[in-house]
C-alpha cells in the first residue's frame, strides 16, 4: 500500500558530497566508540578490577547491541527512510557515551556500551544506501571504500590522541570528549541529510510484512556463505585493533601507553586508505570472490605467525599487514550489492552489517575465553587470542568458498559453489 508523501523524502538539496561527509563523521565516531577499549583497557581494569574475560565482554557489548539492532534499523529504513531513522537513533549513542563517562560500576559501564551500540547502528548502512542512491552504480565500490577509509579517522582518534588524553587525565574524560564530538556530528547530519524514502519505495503494509522481507533473504542459498564470512572477517581485525592491541603491546613487549597509541595510530592511518585502494582496483563480479578469499587466508597466516613467533617486530609488522588487508572488506560490500536484486539491497546490507557486528561481539568474547584458557594452562594468553582468531578466519573463508553463490544477473542462486 502506498504511503503518504514523506516530507523528508524530497530530493537532496545540498551537495551529495557534503551530505556524505556529514554521514561519514558519524561513521567515524562509530569506529571510535567500538575501538576505545584498546586504549582504556588498563584504566578500566584498574578502576573496576576487570579480568581479561570481563574486558572482552565489555568490548563485545557494543558489537552485540549494534548487530542485534540491524533488524530494527532495516525495518525503520523501510518505514521512515534515512533521515528520520538516523536522527532518532544516534542520540542514544550520545546518551550512552555520557553514561559511560559517569559510570560508577561495571554494570553501568556495560549499559552505556549497549546504548552506544544501538545509537551507532544505522551509521554505515545509511551511508552505503545514500551512496547507492546518489552516485553511479559503477562507482559504488570506490566511493564506499573512500567513505569507509575516511571513517577510519575514528580509529586514528583512538590512537595517539585518545592515549595522550587518557594519560594526562582519565578514560572518563575521553568518553566525555567523544560525547561532545557525537553532538557535533548529529548537528551536521541534521543540517545536511534530507534523504527519506527512495522515490520508488513503498512502505511495507505491516511489521509482519517487513519481517517476512528479511526472512526471504535467508531462503536464498548465497546468503549463508556471505554471512558466515561476514561474521569473522571484519571481526578479526577489530578484535585486534579495538581490544587486544593495547594489552598485547604493553604486556607482551613492555610498550608504554603513548607508544602503544602511536602504533594504533599507524595501524589506523593505514586502514584509512586501504578500503579506497581495494575499491579502486575492484576486479569486478567474476574475480571479486577470489580476491576476498585470498585476502582472508593471508590474514589467517599473519595471525598464526604473530601467535607462534612472539617477537616485537613480528607483531608490529603483522599489525601493519592486517591493517592493509582489512581494506579488502569493502569488496564484501560490493559482493553483497551484486548478489541481490535492487529491491532487496537495503535489507541485504542491514543483514550483512548485522552479521559483521554480531561477529565482532562473538569473536571478541571468544578471544576473551581463549586468553583466559591459555593463561590457565600457563601459556601466553595472546597466543591463544591470535590462534582462536586465525581458526575462525579459516573457517569463514572455507564457508564462503564452498557454499553456493548468486548468478551474475541476480537470478536464482546456483546450487554449486563457483569462483
Amino acid at each position: 500500500m502506498s504511503s503518504a508523501p514523506d516530507p523528508s523524502a524530497a530530493p537532496e538539496v545540498s551537495a551529495p558530497w557534503m551530505t556524505l561527509l556529514s554521514l561519514v563523521s558519524a561513521f567515524a565516531l562509530s569506529q571510535a566508540f567500538r575501538t576505545v577499549t584498546a586504549m582504556m583497557a588498563h584504566g578500566l581494569q584498574q578502576d573496576f578490577g576487570l579480568s581479561t574475560q570481563a574486558l572482552g565482554f565489555f568490548a563485545a557489548t557494543f558489537a552485540f547491541s549494534f548487530g542485534l539492532s540491524q533488524f530494527a534499523v532495516g525495518i525503520a529504513l523501510d518505514f521512515y527512510g534515512l533521515r528520520r531513522t538516523w536522527l532518532c537513533t544516534f542520540p542514544l549513542a550520545i546518551l550512552g557515551a555520557l553514561i559511560s563517562s559517569l559510570a560508577s560500576n561495571y554494570a553501568v559501564l556495560v549499559l552505556g556500551q549497549v546504548l552506544i551500540g544501538i545509537g551507532c547502528s544505522p551509521a554505515f548502512v545509511v551511508c552505503t544506501l545514500f551512496i547507492a542512491r546518489r552516485f553511479p552504480a559503477q562507482r559504488f565500490a570506490a566511493i564506499s571504500g573512500m567513505a569507509m577509509g575516511m571513517g577510519g579517522l575514528g580509529l586514528m582518534l583512538t590512537g595517539t590522541p585518545l592515549a595522550w588524553l587518557i594519560d594526562v587525565s582519565s578514560w572518563r574524560v575521553a568518553f566525555a570528549a567523544l560525547t561532545a564530538l557525537a553532538c557535533v556530528s548529529w548537528l551536521l547530519v541534521y543540517r545536511h541529510l534530507r534523504e527519506g524514502l527512495a522515490a520508488t519505495h513503498h512502505r511495507p503494509d505491516s511489521l509482519g510484512h517487513a519481517l517476512r522481507g528479511f526472512g526471504a533473504l535467508f531462503l536464498l542459498p548465497q546468503t549463508w556463505g556471505i554471512l558466515l564470512l561476514a561474521l569473522v572477517n571484519y571481526a578479526s581485525f577489530l578484535t585486534l585493533r579495538g581490544l587486544w592491541l593495547g594489552p598485547l603491546l604493553m604486556h607482551r613487549h613492555g610498550l608504554s601507553l603513548v607508544e602503544t597509541g602511536n602504533v594504533a595510530l599507524l595501524v589506523s592511518l593505514l586502514s584509512l586508505f586501504t578500503p579506497a585502494l581495494f575499491g579502486h582496483f575492484d576486479p569486478g563480479t567474476a574475480r571479486r570472490r577470489q580476491w576476498i578469499v585470498r585476502a582472508v587466508l593471508t590474514m589467517t597466516t599473519v595471525f598464526v605467525f604473530m601467535a607462534l613467533v612472539p617477537l616485537a617486530w613480528i607483531d608490529l609488522g603483522g599489525m601493519v599487514v592486517l591493517a592493509v588487508l582489512s581494506g579488502a572488506g569493502i569488496l564484501q560490500y560490493a559482493n553483497v550489492r551484486a548478489s541481490y536484486s535492487p529491491e532487496m539491497s537495503g535489507r541485504a546490507m542491514s543483514v550483512f552489517t548485522m552479521a559483521m557486528f554480531l561477529g565482532v561481539a562473538l569473536v571478541q568474547s571468544f578471544s576473551g575465553f581463549a586468553a583466559s584458557w591459555s593463561q590457565s594452562l600457563g601459556q601466553d594468553p595472546y597466543a591463544g587470542v591470535l590462534l582462536s582468531v586465525a581458526s575462525l578466519l579459516a573457517l569463514g573463508a572455507l564457508a564462503f568458498r564452498l557454499l553456493p553463490v548468486a548468478q551474475p544477473r541476480g537470478g536464482v542462486a546456483s546450487t554449486k559453489a563457483t569462483e
